[in-house]
C-alpha cells in the first residue's frame, strides 16, 4: 500500500506517520518544507522518499510516483496570526484544491486536515455538518484559507467524496518547531521552568473570568486515532471535527500542567495585544455527533491524563 502524507514532517502529521509505521506501513511518501528542526519528527520512522512540497505536484501529477493508495494532505501554513492573504490562498487553498481534484480523478481516497478556525465566534455553534459551514465567519485569514476548502468542497458537492478533519486544540509530542504557534501547553511548561508560573491573557468579556476562556484541547494522540479510525474506513467520508467534545479552561489547562510537574500553581494574568483581541476565540467545544453517527467511538483521554503523558514527552525533549 503506498500512501502520501503531505505535511509529514511536521506536527500532526508526523504522529500520523508514527501510527501508520506502528501498522507496519512504511511505503508512505512524505512532502513537507524540510528543514533541520522539523526533520527532528522523522527520526527513527521508516518511509519511502521525502519530497519538498513545491516539487511534488509535478511528480504526483506526471505518474512518476506509480499507483497511490492514499493520499493523506495535511501540509499547509498554520501560523492564526499570517496576514498574507495571498499567500495563504496559493498555499492552503489552491495547493489543496489541485491535488483533491487529482485525487478525485484517480480515485484515490482524499484526506486532508481543515480546522476549527473556521468556526469563527462560535455564532452558528460547532456542528460539522454542511448546512452549517456553508454559514460560517472565521476571524483570521487563516480560518478563511481553511474555510475556503471547505466551501470548494461542499458548493461542488464533493464533500461526501473526501474525508476532512477539523482539528481543534492539538497539543502534543512532536510541536518543538512551530515556533508562537506551538499550544499553551508547551509554551507554558518552557516559562514554567523558566519562571515557576504560568501566563494567560486576561478576559476581556464579562462572562468569562481571567483565565476561563474554553477551548476544545485534543490530544494529538486521540487526534491521530479518529484519522486511523477514518484511514481504516475509506468507505465513511465527509467533514468531521476532531477534538474531545468538552470544553476546558486555560486555567484547568495549566493547573493540570502544574499538577504533572508535581508543583502548586502560579498564574499571571496578562492584558492580550490589541491585534489578538477581534479575532480572539472565547469558546470553542466539538459537536461530536456526525464523528460518532460514522461509526467512530473513540474514547478521548481526559485532559489531565493527556498533558501528564505530554510533560513525560517534554521533560526530555522526547518526540514520538
Amino acid at each position: 500500500m503506498r500512501i502520501v502524507l503531505t505535511g509529514g514532517a511536521g506536527f500532526i502529521g508526523s504522529v500520523f506517520l508514527w501510527r501508520l509505521n506502528q501498522a507496519g506501513l512504511e511505503d508512505v511518501y512524505v512532502v513537507d518544507e524540510f528543514d533541520q528542526v522539523k526533520s527532528k519528527n522523522l527520526k527513527g520512522k521508516k518511509v519511502k522518499d521525502c519530497l519538498e512540497k513545491d516539487v511534488f505536484p509535478e511528480r504526483l501529477f506526471s505518474g512518476a510516483l506509480g499507483k497511490i493508495d492514499f493520499l493523506v494532505h495535511l501540509g499547509a501554513c498554520s501560523s492564526t496570526t499570517e496576514k498574507d492573504e495571498a499567500y495563504l490562498r496559493e498555499n492552503n487553498y489552491l495547493y489543496s484544491r489541485r491535488l483533491a481534484e487529482w485525487a478525485l480523478k484517480e480515485r484515490v481516497p482524499f484526506f486532508y486536515a481543515s480546522s476549527a478556525a473556521t468556526y469563527g465566534q462560535g455564532e452558528s455553534g460547532f456542528s460539522d455538518e454542511d448546512e452549517i459551514t456553508l454559514k460560517l465567519k472565521p476571524l483570521n485569514p487563516y480560518g478563511w484559507s481553511k474555510h475556503w476548502f471547505d466551501l470548494w468542497l461542499i458548493q461542488n458537492g464533493l464533500s461526501r467524496q473526501v474525508t476532512g478533519f477539523k482539528f481543534f486544540n492539538v497539543f502534543g509530542p512532536n510541536e518543538y518547531h512551530k515556533g508562537e504557534m506551538r499550544s499553551v501547553v508547551l509554551k507554558t511548561f518552557e516559562r514554567i521552568k523558566r519562571e515557576g508560573k504560568a501566563v494567560l491573557f486576561k478576559s476581556y468579556q464579562p462572562q468569562y473570568a481571567h483565565g476561563e476562556q474554553k477551548r476544545d484541547f485534543v490530544y494529538v494522540k486521540d487526534a491521530v486515532e479518529v484519522m486511523w479510525y477514518f484511514f481504516t474506513h475509506p468507505d465513511r467520508k465527509g467533514i468531521f471535527n476532531v477534538g474531545t467534545g468538552k470544553a476546558r479552561s486555560f486555567n484547568d489547562l495549566v493547573k493540570a500542567l502544574f499538577a504533572a510537574l508535581g508543583m502548586e500553581p502560579e498564574i499571571e494574568y496578562i492584558d492580550m495585544p490589541e491585534n489578538v483581541r477581534p479575532q480572539y476565540q472565547y469558546f470553542t467545544e466539538a459537536d461530536l455527533n456526525k464523528l460518532r453517527q460514522a461509526g467512530c467511538s473513540h474514547t478521548f483521554q481526559e485532559l489531565e491524563q493527556s498533558v501528564s503523558d505530554y510533560v513525560g514527552y517534554l521533560k526530555d525533549h522526547r518526540y514520538l
